[in-house]
């Protein structure tokens, strides 16, 4: 039976997070694996990066569902029946979406007074870079990970989620199509996913 503390932790770490990103689910993705996989130790690395896939392939906002299958896995991994770990993704669900709820719904009564101002402008034109850095973090983290030694930085490639050249080769072929061919997401997504139940 999981632990009453483990629900508390959760709703925390996720209203944490609700309330500190910008710029949607992608830019999400950093803190949920910064505080899911480095600061609690909740999940690894190649499960972490499974949700994640999971969670681009189910319809609505990826850091949304991130959020629902990392409170499900969580409870279920401290030993809770499959019925509790539902409360897990409730409360991750719940937490990460209620900061912006209560922060929209404060805003928007004053957002048509301030949307012209040029502090409001100044501040958005900050924003809008580090949700750009956000994103691009959250793609660096499920590459690589970084372990400091000696006050050094060393990088290596987690090879939960690059196992062989053939994963090397379907990341190499979907970055070609989204860059340079215009895909779209679901397309790759679905090539991938047939690929890989050809090959493994």
């Amino acid at each position: 039976m999981a632990d009453t503390m483990i629900f508390l932790q959760l709703f925390w770490v996720f209203f944490i997070i609700g309330l500190f990103t910008f710029g949607g689910g992608y830019a999400m993705l950093s803190l949920i694996q910064t505080q899911v996989v480095t600061a609690h130790s909740w999940l690894t690395e190649s499960a972490f990066t499974d949700i994640v896939a999971i969670s681009q392939m189910t319809p609505g906002p990826v850091g949304i569902n991130c959020a629902t299958y990392v409170g499900y896995e969580v409870v279920r991994e401290a030993g809770a029946s499959h019925l509790i770990a539902i409360l897990g993704s409730f409360t991750a669900t719940l937490a990460v979406v209620l900061p912006s709820f209560i922060i929209v719904l404060t805003i928007v009564r004053f957002y048509t007074k301030f949307h012209n101002n040029k502090i409001f402008e100044g501040v958005m034109s900050w924003l809008r870079p580090a949700v750009v850095g956000l994103i691009g973090a959250a793609a660096i983290i499920l590459m690589f990970k970084v372990n400091w030694i000696d006050a050094k930085p060393v990088i290596s490639i987690v090879r939960e989620n690059f196992t062989d050249w053939i994963s090397w080769g379907l990341f190499a072929a979907a970055t070609v199509a989204s860059l340079c061919f215009k895909i779209g997401p679901i397309p790759i997504i679905l090539a991938g996913g047939a690929l890989g139940l050809l090959i493994y």
